[in-house]
């Protein structure tokens, strides 16, 4: 079958290799993809928010079938526009309708969604410009530290937590006033949580579900979990501390319940659904939902799946989900991203990225990078990742760092401790 990939980032190249090593792929298209794609498959330069182009393509190529990476073509209606086609509503797309993308693309929805059918979460409110005040007589109410959220997407930066209350109803202002732009016209104000975080991946046909590996990623820039957040700076699979006895709540208490909240509520649902989540004491909360696969959490969940990836998919196109069988790699996954210079604030792109074909033990997944003539060069904040696999997580980030310190590129920084909190 023919396939079309949309995105350009390591959880992209990460699906792209494990879709590439099916014996059912005939044409494979990244769109528009990086210079670590390019090596598997046909690079389509457009942007994925245009949907015109995205049609022309499926078309052409004569597509069987569209995997959606990242979040906002989801948020913006790619589901509900190949539906409402006559030509493209028998090609499948694997990705949530609008009103599914919601649960990302509205933090005010999905927390909604989560009380609508109980789902554990931090007890929140909602506001908007005209009810600041209200806003920050809630704030009064909270323990600190403060927990303020864009409604909408806000490119990973509309979180803000804040230990100050001052402070707290100062950024709330500001965040109504624009601070994200319209993402943030409503904010969600919440309890803060104490605990230690995780994710947790399931693929759906829209009534059945396959649970994939967990991971950890670590968001902050600097070591010790300190500084700016980022897009992700490395992650753990398997998560130590997610056992059997944690994970079997997890299922019974989230997911059950959010795939039956979305058959009741009539919300067509096919694609990946990431659980944000965190273990207070011994039970699992809801942090947020993603659309899609994490990133970079891909990184080392999909390698962990032994399934072939393309026959999931057609089940999960088919409605037939509950047939597959899904085996895991038991041993440890763990990546380390290469980041840009001045990241997650300015950098600079166009560096020349060396020593690639010298990485050994090591699968290397492109997020920021694109051919510049011969040369593989810096094209964003995150630039490679550097995924390997170990007997424990100490083998196998081992592995990754020895390879981080191989390859080169100006400006080249990274964490020396993915995996600190974890034993």
């Amino acid at each position: 079958m023919n396939i079309l990939l949309l995105g350009s980032g390591g959880r992209e190249h990460a699906l792209a290799w494990k879709i590439n090593q099916s014996d059912a792929i005939g044409k494979f298209y990244i769109a528009p993809g990086n210079a670590g794609t390019a090596e598997i498959g046909d690079n389509i330069d457009i942007n994925i928010s245009d949907f015109k182009a995205i049609k022309s393509i499926v078309i052409n190529k004569s597509i069987d079938i569209v995997i959606v990476g990242p979040e906002q073509p989801l948020v913006d209606g790619i589901g509900d526009y190949f539906l409402n086609d006559k030509i493209l509503n028998k090609i499948p797309v694997i990705g949530p309708t609008k009103g599914g993308a919601m649960l990302e693309g509205s933090k005010d929805f999905a927390k909604d969604f989560m009380v609508r059918n109980k789902i554990p979460t931090a007890k929140y409110e909602s506001f908007t410009k005209p009810s600041l005040e209200e806003g920050k007589k809630f704030l009064e109410k909270l323990s600190p530290p403060y927990v303020l959220k864009a409604d909408g997407l806000a490119a990973g930066k509309g979180v803000l937590i804040i230990d100050d209350l001052n402070e707290a109803k100062d950024s709330l202002e500001k965040m109504l006033n624009g601070k994200f732009g319209s993402a943030s016209s409503k904010v969600v104000v919440e309890e803060f949580l104490k605990g230690i975080e995780l994710s947790v991946f399931v693929i759906t046909d829209g009534k059945s579900y396959k649970i994939l590996p967990e991971a950890k990623d670590y968001k902050r820039i600097g070591e010790g979990d300190t500084g700016l957040n980022t897009g992700g700076m490395g992650a753990v699979s398997p998560v130590p501390f997610a056992d059997k006895e944690f994970l079997a709540k997890v299922e019974e208490r989230i997911i059950k319940p959010t795939i039956e909240g979305l058959i009741k509520e009539k919300i067509k649902y096919k694609g990946f659904i990431f659980f944000g989540l965190i273990k207070v004491n011994e039970d699992p909360y809801v942090i947020e939902y993603n659309v899609r696969m994490g990133d970079p959490e891909a990184e080392v969940v999909v390698p962990r799946i032994k399934t072939d990836l393309v026959d999931l998919l057609k089940h999960t196109a088919n409605n037939t989900l509950q047939e597959a069988v899904i085996e895991y790699d038991d041993r440890t996954c763990t990546t380390v991203m290469l980041v840009s210079k001045g990241y997650p604030g300015n950098y600079q792109k166009g560096k020349t990225i060396r020593n690639v074909e010298k990485v050994e033990d090591s699968i290397l997944f492109h997020a920021g990078t694109r051919l510049s003539e011969s040369d593989i060069v810096t094209n964003g904040g995150r630039v490679i990742a550097i995924s390997s696999f170990g007997n424990n997580m100490q083998e196998a980030l081992a592995k990754s760092y020895k390879n981080a310190n191989i390859i080169k590129f100006e400006g080249k920084n990274y964490r020396n401790d993915i995996g600190f909190d974890l034993k």
